[in-house]
């Protein structure tokens, strides 16, 4: 009786199976509890297994059940999807646009494409916001952006799509005072780890438990980019920064490269970042002419340079 299946069964299966109760998931749903209890044994009758374990406190996923989930997902994110594409073939040009940009993106390169899209489509209300680490992410799960930009594989989601776009060149450097700037040596990780080391967080709880890229046991955690670039600057530690953020002050020698090979060749690593949105929702005029402005924008990787994946994640 496979025919007899549902959408709305195989919703409150997944919904119970990650709420943990059947009364959780009812809550989430906002259906009654005895409903949602019914439903999942009719889903059983119907499969002919049993998806959960009722005999302990708290009902527990079967081996079948474990299995099955993912089924379920996938069967849900797939209905979803057209449901939003669907959707998009029916509206017009969206009225308002949000993207959310990893702080290690070139913002030249987003001004760039967002002055295109205004030139082309003057009536959509712009947004743009720019976070680090798992910011885009987040702001995607949470419905808060149409598009984003990410930096690295740290933080991948199967309900995110990406589409590559460029390598960013991210430098250790420290202030021309600086005791690391003085030394002419190729640096070691137990050099790095002497000194004062000035950290990006993550403002979100994405990269909870994790911490690369991070040399020294001595760190200084700042919330934004430009404080961090600051506190490089004025010598109170050492760093990795956007190159296109500091290739002013590398010109001036104000701040000087670090050749720590840990870091990557010469103390330079190449972030590839991607152009991100949700796979459950189509992309709408003003949407579709941002992602074709980006990719047209987007630099070709560097030649002269061996690419190496970064090791960022839970700081930088």
């Amino acid at each position: 009786m496979l025919d007899a299946l549902t959408l709305d069964q195989m919703r409150m299966f997944v919904t119970v199976a990650e709420a943990g109760s059947f009364r959780a998931g009812a809550a989430r749903l906002l259906r009654a509890q005895s409903a949602v209890s019914h439903a999942i044994a009719n889903l059983e009758q119907q499969l002919d297994v049993s998806l959960f374990d009722r005999s302990g406190h708290r009902p527990t996923l079967t081996a079948s059940g474990a299995a099955l989930l993912e089924d379920a997902r996938a069967v849900l994110l797939k209905v979803d999807f057209m449901r939003a594409r669907a959707r998009g073939l029916g509206e017009g040009v969206e009225i308002e646009l949000s993207l959310v940009v990893d702080t290690l993106y070139p913002l030249p390169l987003v001004a760039a494409a967002l002055g295109e899209l205004r030139e082309a489509l003057p009536a959509v209300r712009l947004r743009l916001s720019v976070a680090p680490l798992g910011g885009p992410l987040q702001a995607l799960r949470e419905r808060r952006c149409d598009l984003a930009i990410m930096a690295g594989e740290d933080f991948l989601d199967p309900r995110i799509e990406t589409e590559a776009l460029q390598t960013v060149p991210i430098v250790a450097v420290a202030a021309a005072k600086h005791l690391l700037a003085r030394r002419r040596q190729v640096l070691t990780s137990a050099d790095l780890a002497d000194q004062l080391q000035i950290v990006l967080e993550d403002p979100t709880a994405l990269s909870e438990g994790r911490d690369f890229g991070v040399l020294s046991p001595q760190t200084l955690r700042v919330g934004t980019q430009e404080a961090k670039r600051a506190l490089i600057l004025a010598g109170v530690g050492w760093g990795r920064l956007p190159q296109w953020t500091v290739e002013r002050e590398l010109a001036e020698q104000s701040l000087l490269p670090l050749a720590a090979t840990a870091l990557g060749p010469q103390g330079v690593a190449q972030v590839q970042t991607y152009l991100a949105r949700r796979s459950d929702r189509s992309l709408g005029v003003a949407a579709t002419a941002l992602r074709e402005a980006l990719h047209r924008l987007a630099k070709p990787p560097r030649r002269t340079a061996r690419a190496s994946l970064r090791a960022t994640s839970a700081s930088r």
